[in-house]
């Protein structure tokens, strides 16, 4: 069966006070809408659809160069922001395009609609979505969570059975409503051929004259088809809405990616001070002293000796080499070459094998 992915990254997002649109701030290496769609990498996906507005030409260009090969990338503009459920219908209008033949009468696919700003979402969290949606044979399977704090996201509501039947969002929801804890995550798996005809019932009169997804469950349980859900951990499916948020899910993404290269035996003196991009490379036996930085397409050998107050970008060491309280951008040092402390590599730089160096060194030769 078919498994088809959009990604709603057409919002301003206001609140990030940035003249950088949402979905390309930056997290460990990479912008935001980039980690929510390597989150499909566990399923084999068919089409990604990027929905863009905003700055539509800047994402384009930024998530066209940097999405992996895998997702099949490809983009289609919300001309007008109407809301979630709009931006979902224009989606699917990019796939339809490609499916060709198919149309949505037989169409059984699965179509996964994901905001892009869920940095933290993990793999196997989508993975399991999926196999949930498809072993039950649901028409819609949300993405739900439990939180301490629900204030502010949509509350699911359920029927005897416990089948889902509708989301509440905060400002229409009771005081008993409130006190649900769980939460609509903005993370769904659709069967194809009822998402269309459902999507065409709902209305935009609200207070915000928009189109929303969530109406969606709704109107399939209306007509008798089952709702499921999968519960996901609170801290994967927190959204990203202003640098507050933004620093918080970075602090857990280094977290993780720190544990991960522990793990793989590297040594951190102290990992809460070692800050590591996602797209970084580091082999076996390698020291991180407190205060290194390591980030871009920085390479680390073997045998490795980093920091303390070490910040390296796009850069490689060889096997063996120490480096102290240096500043390295675009720069090769060799094999057991020791550099620093109070080293300033210059773009271009490269250090010989077994070179040492002296303070302020340019890396020149």
């Amino acid at each position: 069966m078919r498994i088809y992915a959009v990604v709603l990254a057409a919002g301003e997002g206001t609140r990030m006070q940035s003249t950088r649109p949402k979905p390309l701030h930056m997290m460990c290496g990479r912008p935001m809408v980039i980690h929510v769609i390597h989150a499909l990498q566990e399923i084999e996906i068919s089409k990604t659809v990027v929905v863009v507005g905003h700055a539509a030409e800047q994402v384009k260009q930024v998530v066209g160069a940097q999405a992996p090969k895998w997702s099949s990338v490809s983009f289609i503009e919300q001309q007008i922001q109407r809301g979630t459920g709009d931006a979902t219908i224009v989606g699917l209008s990019a796939i339809d395009e490609s499916a060709g033949a198919q149309t949505e009468i037989d169409d059984t696919s699965t179509i996964i609609v994901m905001p892009g700003d869920t940095p933290l979402l993990r793999t196997s969290t989508i993975s399991a979505l999926v196999r949930e949606h498809q072993q039950s044979n649901n028409a819609a399977t949300l993405l739900t969570a439990f939180v301490d704090e629900p204030t502010g996201y949509g509350r699911i509501m359920r029927a005897k059975d416990d089948r889902v039947v509708q989301i509440i969002e905060e400002r229409d929801a009771t005081p008993e409503v409130r006190a649900i804890n769980e939460i609509n995550t903005g993370i769904y798996a659709f069967r194809r051929d009822l998402l269309g005809p459902a999507l065409r019932r709902i209305s935009n009169k609200n207070s915000q004259s928009e189109y929303y997804l969530t109406d969606v469950v709704e109107v399939l349980a209306g007509m008798g088809h089952r709702v499921g859900s999968h519960t996901a951990p609170a801290n994967e499916v927190t959204g990203v809405n202003d640098r507050w948020q933004l620093a918080l899910a970075e602090r857990e993404l280094r977290s993780r990616i720190n544990k991960q290269w522990l793990v793989n035996g590297v040594t951190m003196f102290d990992p809460r001070q070692t800050f590591i991009d996602v797209t970084v490379t580091i082999g076996k036996d390698v020291t991180l002293l407190p205060g290194t930085i390591l980030q871009g397409t920085t390479v680390i050998g073997d045998n490795c000796e980093i920091g303390p107050n070490t910040r390296l970008i796009d850069t490689v060491v060889g096997s063996g080499a120490h480096v102290e309280s240096t500043v390295a951008r675009n720069s090769t040092i060799g094999k057991n070459a020791q550099v620093g402390p109070f080293a300033n590599l210059e773009p271009g730089s490269s250090v010989a094998d077994n070179a040492i160096t002296s303070s302020f060194y340019d890396g020149h030769q």
